[in-house]
C-alpha cells in the first residue's frame, strides 16, 4: 500500500525549496518575541541578535519533534513549531515586574521550563477533549484561525513599525499588492513544482522589486556573523517565581487549546484526521520543545496556524518537507547571516504573501462547515455565536482592557475564545438534553423548529 502523503519523500531540491517557503512563512512570527521581550530588557544589538538566533534554533527543534517525532511525542503531521506569542505579555510584565533586568530571562526561562513539564503531563488528559469537537466546532475553530491571522498580514503589509513615517504608505500597501498579484498570477498560470512554490517565487519577486524604492535593507547580512550557537543558560541560571510560574502555565493552556485547534484544522487539510493519540503526541512534543528550549535560551514554543494556509494552498503535505524546514530554522540559529537573508524580505512583501496563506486558512474552515450540518438550528447558533466571540479581540481589541492581565491572555486571543465557546455551545445544544435536539431542523437561526407541533406544545403545559 502506497505511504499517505503525510509520510511522502520528496525529491531533495523540492524538498528543500518548500521546506524553505515555509520558515520565510513563519519567520516573523518567531523573530517577533524575542525582539519585543529583549527590548523591555534594554538587550544590546549583540545580545538581541543572540536571542532571536535562540528562538530560531529551538523551534528548529521543536519542529523536529512535531514531525518526526520520537515514542509517543509528536503528531507526525506537517506542523512547524515557533514561539508563541501568546507569552510576550506576561513575560514583558515579568521584565516591568523585575527590578534587576539581568534577572529577567532567568525567571521567564524558569517559569516556562515547569509550565512545560507540567504540560507534558497533562498532554494525555487534554486530548481526550476530542470528542467535544465535532465538524461543526472544527470548522468554527479553522475559520477563525484564518480570521485571526489576516490582521497580522494587513499589519505587514503597512510596513514594519506603526510609528514609522511610511506605516502605511502608497509604496508599502503597493508592494504588498504586488506581491499577492504575483503569487496569484504563478499559481494561475503554472504548473507542477513552480505553482508549489509560488509564495516563495513571490517572496523573492517582491523582495527585489522592492530594492530600488529603498525598502529592502540589507544591512542584517553585512552586520551578521557567520557562525554563532545558543550557549546554555547564557543569560543565567533559571530562576523559579511563583507568580510567574503560575502566569507561564496560563499561557501554556491557552497554548495547548490553540495547539489542538491546528492539530483537528491540519488534520482536516491533509486528509489524515487528527485523534486522541495524535493529539495527545502533538502535545507532548509541544511542551516538551517547550521545556528544553530555556536550556538554550528560547521560549515557550507551539504549532504556527499560518503554515497550515500554506499545507493547505500549495496540496504538499509531506511531513519531511517542514522537518527540513526545522533543518533551517536550526541552521539559522547556528549562522546568523544565514537567519539575516530572511529578515532581508521586507515586511509588505510578507504580507502580500499572507493574504493568501491565511486566507486559505479561512477556507479551509468554510470546507469542514460544509460537512457540519448547517440546516440544524443549534450548529446555526452554534457557529454564529461562536464566530462572534472570537473576532471580538479584533475587531474590538480594547473590549477586554477592565480585565486583569491573567485574564487578557485567553480573553485576547479570538481562537481561543472562539474554540472555548463553539465547544461550550456544541455541549448545551447537542450533548446535554437528550437525543430529541438532534432533530431539530430550521431554515433560519431566529425561526422556530417545524417539529413543535400543537401535540407538542400541548404535552409540555402542565
Amino acid at each position: 500500500m502506497a505511504d499517505h502523503p503525510v509520510d511522502e519523500k520528496l525529491p531533495p531540491l523540492k524538498m528543500a525549496t518548500t521546506g524553505l517557503q515555509h520558515v520565510a512563512a513563519m519567520y516573523a512570527g518567531v523573530v517577533a518575541p524575542p525582539l519585543i521581550v529583549g527590548a523591555a530588557i534594554g538587550l544590546s544589538a549583540t545580545e538581541l541578535t543572540f536571542l532571536t538566533g535562540a528562538c530560531l534554533f529551538t523551534a528548529g527543534l521543536a519542529t523536529f519533534l512535531q514531525t518526526l517525532g520520537i515514542w509517543k511525542i509528536g503528531a507526525r503531521l506537517p506542523f512547524v513549531n515557533g514561539v508563541t506569542f501568546a507569552g510576550v505579555a506576561p513575560m514583558t510584565a515579568v521584565v516591568a515586574s523585575t527590578d534587576d533586568k539581568s534577572d529577567a530571562l532567568p525567571i521567564i526561562f524558569g517559569a516556562v521550563i515547569v509550565a512545560g513539564l507540567l504540560g507534558f503531563l497533562a498532554a494525555p488528559f487534554f486530548s481526550k477533549a476530542i470528542r467535544f469537537f465535532p465538524p461543526v466546532v472544527t470548522g468554527t475553530v479553522i475559520t477563525l484561525i484564518g480570521i485571526s491571522l489576516l490582521p497580522v498580514a494587513f499589519g505587514w503589509a503597512q510596513g514594519p513599525a506603526p510609528a514609522a513615517d511610511d506605516y502605511g504608505s502608497a509604496t508599502n500597501l503597493g508592494l504588498a499588492a504586488l506581491t499577492l498579484v504575483i503569487v496569484l498570477v504563478l499559481r494561475r498560470f503554472t504548473r507542477g513544482f513552480v505553482k508549489q512554490i509560488a509564495v516563495l517565487l513571490g517572496l523573492v519577486a517582491g523582495t527585489l522589486i522592492a530594492i530600488p524604492f529603498g525598502v529592502t535593507d540589507f544591512g542584517p547580512v553585512a552586520d551578521a556573523d557567520i557562525v554563532g550557537f545558543p550557549t546554555p543558560f547564557h543569560f543565567g541560571a533559571p530562576q523559579f517565581q511563583i507568580a510567574a510560574i503560575l502566569s507561564m502555565c496560563v499561557v501554556m493552556v491557552v497554548s495547548m487549546t490553540e495547539s489542538t485547534a491546528d492539530m483537528l484544522a491540519l488534520g482536516e487539510i491533509v486528509e489524515r484526521p487528527a485523534d486522541e493519540k495524535t493529539i495527545a503526541a502533538g502535545l507532548r512534543a509541544d511542551t516538551l520543545g517547550s521545556a528544553l528550549s530555556p536550556f538554550f535560551n528560547g521560549f515557550m514554543c507551539s504549532a504556527f496556524a499560518q503554515n497550515i494556509g500554506l499545507v493547505a494552498m500549495t496540496k504538499i503535505r509531506s511531513r519531511y518537507v517542514v522537518a527540513v524546514g526545522g533543518g533551517f530554522l536550526v541552521l539559522m540559529g547556528l549562522c546568523p547571516m544565514a537567519a539575516s537573508l530572511i529578515a532581508v524580505v521586507p515586511r509588505p512583501v510578507l504580507g502580500g504573501a499572507g493574504v493568501v496563506l491565511f486566507g486559505s486558512v479561512a477556507a479551509s474552515g468554510s470546507q469542514a462547515l460544509v460537512r457540519a450540518s448547517l440546516d440544524k438550528d443549534n450548529n446555526v447558533l452554534i457557529v454564529a455565536v461562536s464566530l462572534a466571540v472570537g473576532i471580538i479581540p479584533i475587531a474590538a481589541p480594547e473590549f477586554y482592557h477592565a480585565f486583569p492581565e491573567n485574564a487578557r491572555i485567553i480573553l485576547d486571543s479570538g481562537i481561543s475564545t472562539g474554540c472555548v465557546a463553539a465547544v461550550l455551545l456544541n455541549l448545551v445544544f447537542n450533548h446535554i438534553g437528550g437525543r430529541e435536539r438532534e432533530a431539530e431542523d430550521v431554515t433560519h437561526p431566529m425561526e422556530a423548529g417545524d417539529e413543535i407541533t400543537e401535540a407538542s406544545r400541548a404535552a409540555a403545559m402542565p
